[in-house]
């Protein structure tokens, strides 16, 4: 309609791909907000369920070379390339790690390589009650409470127990606890008690994927937080431990497919037009 073609001119004009909020607790995220435009191919660590949350709204997702698909509801496993277009709509994406009890308990849930949609009996409850709290700008906890309880409906009662050994739980404690300061491989490793080779493999066969990958993915988590505190994205690069701002965008936009300033939180959203 006309003000959405409007809307997506201003964030065209401004290039901004999306206006919104990102909340973070331990082991996942929660990325929501109004759309504009569509991302490069990109692939990250994180399990991701993505929800349109408008009332008949849909977005576009699809792997490269692949036809895009219209859906209203997705998951993407991890390290999986793939475009995604919110049509200029309010969408959610929550991201879950997979070394997790949750991700543990959604890739069991829903197992394979490819995007696959989401049973819509299961979440369209959960993300038109996500959808109105961030409307009526409720706050982080609120909207956290919520696209956890989503992702817990998803993964059903199979999370309890914990995947991963308690030698790998406390270095992925540890990164969280250091917020973004980086951590070698020899630090984590000296930090269990075992050798540098013995602790890649262990991590590696663990978690599926390298201590480095989910190292830097941890940094990038804690430099969006930074910034979406109101901190630029130069102190949020070096805050997180990236040489300065244009190794941060470089790193941001193989994860999310686009750059870094064209995230905007809600409240900036009048700045920007001006």
């Amino acid at each position: 309609d006309f003000e959405l073609a409007k809307y997506q001119q201003l964030c065209a004009a401004l290039d901004i791909a999306g206006v919104g909020r990102v909340c973070f607790w331990t082991g996942g995220s929660l990325w929501i907000g109004h759309t504009s435009g569509r991302t490069a191919p990109h692939a990250h660590h994180a399990i991701q369920v993505s929800l349109a949350l408008d009332d008949g709204g849909s977005f576009f997702l699809g792997e490269p070379g692949e036809p895009e698909v219209e859906r209203r509801a997705a998951i993407v496993v991890p390290r999986l390339r793939h475009r995604f277009d919110g049509r200029g709509g309010t969408v959610a994406q929550v991201f879950t790690e997979p070394e997790t009890a949750l991700g543990h308990a959604l890739l069991e849930r829903f197992p394979g390589t490819r995007v696959q949609p989401l049973p819509l009996e299961v979440v369209s409850g959960p993300a038109r009650a996500l959808g109105e709290a961030f409307h009526r700008g409720e706050d982080d906890e609120a909207l956290v409470r919520l696209a956890r309880d989503l992702a817990g409906r998803l993964a059903g009662a199979s999370h309890a127990q914990p995947p991963v050994s308690s030698r790998i739980e406390a270095v992925i404690d540890h990164l969280a606890a250091v917020k973004g300061a980086p951590v070698s491989l020899a630090q984590a490793a000296a930090l269990v008690h075992l050798s540098p080779g013995r602790f890649r493999h262990l991590f590696v066969a663990e978690t599926g994927t390298t201590f480095r990958a989910y190292a830097l993915w941890v940094r990038i988590q804690h430099a969006i937080g930074a910034m979406m505190a109101g901190r630029s994205w130069t102190e949020a690069a070096h805050d997180a431990g990236f040489a300065d701002s244009a190794h941060l965008s470089r790193t941001f936009r193989r994860m999310f497919g686009v750059s870094p300033t064209m995230i905007v939180r809600e409240e900036n959203r009048a700045a920007r037009r001006k």
